[in-house]
């Protein structure tokens, strides 16, 4: 789903970028903020599985490269024409999507080929509890 959702937002960027109407932009912009704020979800979505006991390092790290890009194509708009920025932009978001095709998550499959291993309790980073011990409350 990530990738769907970064490949529409880099495709609004490239809509947006050349709509020549301020209600076409209005509407193009809405649904791009829609597709923004769903690919920053299933980005957060994926921490936890990258690797458990670094889910804060990772977090950060996915936080810090938000600020990055927001510096990047900062700079960008400032040097550049606006629609030239978009454009970069939208191939930019585009080539994430691309690569975000390949990302994987140890026990599931990839988009292309693999097979989902299904935990075992010893693999769980939260263990379960243990089903055999029953305490009596009242006793």
């Amino acid at each position: 789903t990530q990738t769907i959702f970064l490949f529409c937002e880099g495709a609004l960027v490239l809509v947006f970028a050349n709509t020549a109407s301020l209600e076409g932009a209005i509407v193009v912009m809405v649904f791009f903020s829609l597709f923004v704020q769903a690919a920053e979800g299933s980005s957060y979505g994926i921490v936890p599985y990258v690797d458990p006991p670094s889910t804060g390092s990772i977090a950060g790290i996915i936080g810090a490269g938000g600020n990055s890009g927001a510096v990047a194509f900062g700079m960008g708009f400032r040097n550049l024409e606006y629609k030239d920025a978009f454009v970069i932009m939208g191939c930019t978001i585009l080539a994430s999507s691309v690569l975000s095709f390949f990302v994987c998550i140890p026990g599931c499959s990839r988009m292309i080929g693999g097979e989902d291993d299904v935990p075992t309790k010893d693999t769980l980073a939260v263990p379960t509890p243990e089903t055999d011990k029953v305490e009596d409350v009242n006793a």
